[in-house]
């Protein structure tokens, strides 16, 4: 299948026990750039991040190259110094038709 193309789009939304203000505004520019490292360095294209206290949205073009649990755990186990209390991620598919909806929803990271 030398010749295959896939266009994958995901929402990815983690957030913390509880719904708890555990993600410090302060961490929030970092916490931004690390995840778009692990997003990319797994080959997926980030389309858009935002922190908020109690929750994170990640737009993403997903590649199916890595299975989706694998880039969940990485996400969540590379980030967990900055939030201690974790619970549980979700994964949205979107439509292409969606996109530009989203792209204004999630504010774009500073990729």
């Amino acid at each position: 299948m030398a010749n295959t193309y896939t266009q994958i789009y995901l929402q990815l939304v983690f957030s913390p026990q509880g719904h708890e203000n555990v993600i410090s505004p302060k961490h929030k520019e970092e916490l931004q750039k690390y995840t778009t490292g692990i997003v990319q360095n797994r080959k997926h294209k980030l389309l858009a991040i935002n922190y908020m206290p109690d929750h994170v949205h990640i737009f993403i073009g997903y590649s199916p190259s890595q299975p989706l649990p694998d880039l969940l755990r990485d996400i969540k186990a590379n980030t967990s110094k900055f939030i201690t209390k974790r619970n549980g991620c979700q994964a949205n598919s979107i439509g292409r038709k969606d996109m530009e909806h989203f792209l204004m929803v999630i504010p774009r990271s500073m990729m």
